[in-house]
């Protein structure tokens, strides 16, 4: 229960006339007493907090950047009638910064033995699980000089998923993907492609096509169609180890890192091969399998929603053990991880080849945009400083990338907006030349 700044008002009003004309105990209880009745009153017809019900419904997940809505229903079964103002507590982050006050309060007025639905708006700022807090109702009586006040735990949880911002590279790729699929009027050849069908020769094909048999069956001459391979294995593979928490620009490196996998999920599972998820440290933080193909994206985002980076280092030995036994049979590895030097040459390189022998290994790693401009940098004797020190690291990523490459792993080292389409374009580009 509380005094509201109302009642206070009317009894600074009261006191000052009693304090200039006739300051005694007499006067201020004479002005006080009826306020204090008053005030008895009031808290007396206020509708009681605690006999109220409170159920939820509405949004359980949200892609980060995106709303959700969480209703709220009050049931007041008393026999007052509810004149409240409610505070719907939910962790901070679950609404941009300074917008948190005017979107979880709210008043309602809910007449006695009815409900009423009152709805908050959340627009997450991070990745992962949002929990509801106490939902807390201060109660007023018909003259708002009084209130009461009481909690009420209403659980909920809303999911935030990461946004796939890449998205918009998916229709593009997929063109592309029909293209190497012999769906368009452009179809092209790749070393140990499947066998399509058969067409006539228009100029420009690859002499190589042409099928003599069938051409001498017929007076035109006929060539073949390949499509790449389907239903192969593709095991993506997150770092979520030390060195995915540095941020570029304005999000962690594992935030691009799942923003890649999931457009390369989408694409692959397209085109017919099945994908599996593997995010490791030194264990398992999650794992997603024999999904079907339906299946796998809702499925990723799922479980890439509550990712978060380590502040250890990745044990690569247990990584490459453990993706070796979630991936048995001939695969396309994708390694979201660093470009380090340090990580890669103490940790990844001895272990390597235990992939490379039976696996395909795609390296992709999330570049730092500053530096690039620091290289470029110069005016003052800082600027040249930093530009030493940004190509000092720029070679570095070089050489380290080079000596991936030398062990037979295609590398895509990109920006945060351009490591999607990359990663898709080296996946096309390993599928048309039939290596996976």
């Amino acid at each position: 229960m509380a005094l509201t700044g109302r009642a206070a008002l009317l009894a600074a009003l009261g006191s000052l006339p009693v304090g200039i004309w006739d300051p005694s105990w007499t006067g201020i209880l004479a002005v006080n007493a009826p306020l204090a009745a008053a005030c008895a009153c009031d808290f007396a017809l206020a509708a009681p907090v605690r006999r109220l019900g409170l159920t939820r419904s509405g949004d359980t997940s949200a892609r980060l950047g995106e709303t959700a809505d969480v209703t709220l229903t009050i049931t007041n079964p008393s026999s007052r009638p509810l004149r409240a103002h409610l505070r719907d507590a939910w962790p901070p982050s679950s609404w941009q910064p300074g917008t948190e006050t005017a979107a979880s309060r709210h008043r309602v007025t809910v007449p006695a033995g009815e409900r009423r639905r009152i709805t908050t708006r959340l627009r997450p700022t991070r990745r992962g699980d949002r929990q509801a807090d106490r939902v807390t109702i201060r109660s007023y009586g018909p003259l708002g000089l009084f209130s009461r006040q009481g909690t009420h735990k209403v659980p909920w949880a809303v999911r935030v998923l990461p946004p796939f911002t890449s998205r918009k590279h998916l229709p593009s790729k997929l063109a592309r993907l029909r293209e190497l699929d012999g769906r368009t009027s452009v179809l092209t050849r790749g070393e140990g492609t499947e066998f399509d069908s058969l067409r006539e020769y228009v100029p420009g094909d690859d002499t190589r096509s042409i099928d003599w048999r069938a051409t001498a069956r017929q007076s035109a001459v006929a060539v073949r169609t390949w499509r790449p391979e389907r239903d192969r294995h593709i095991l993506l593979v997150l770092d979520t180890g030390r060195t995915s928490a540095g941020r570029v620009g304005d999000a962690p490196r594992l935030d691009a890192s799942m923003d890649a996998a999931l457009l390369l999920a989408a694409l692959a599972s397209r085109a017919g091969d099945r994908v599996d998820l593997l995010a490791y440290d030194r264990r398992v933080r999650a794992l997603v399998q024999g999904r079907a193909a339906g299946d796998v994206l809702p499925s990723l985002v799922n479980a890439m929603a509550t990712l978060e980076p380590e502040l250890i280092e990745t044990d690569a030995r247990g990584l490459t053990a453990t993706a070796l036994r979630t991936a048995p049979r001939h695969s396309l590895i994708v390694l979201l991880t660093t470009l380090d030097a340090a990580p890669i040459e103490e940790g990844l390189l001895p272990v390597l080849s235990q992939l490379t022998q039976r696996h395909t290994v795609l390296l992709a790693s999330v570049a730092d945009p500053h530096i690039a401009r620091m290289a470029t940098a110069r005016g003052n004797t800082d600027a040249v400083y930093e530009a030493a020190a940004a190509s000092q690291a720029q070679s570095e990523r070089h050489r380290t990338a080079e000596q991936l490459r030398r062990h037979g792993v295609t590398v895509v080292d990109a920006p945060p907006e351009e490591l999607a389409p990359a990663l898709a374009d080296a996946y096309l580009a390993l599928k048309t030349a039939g290596r996976l």
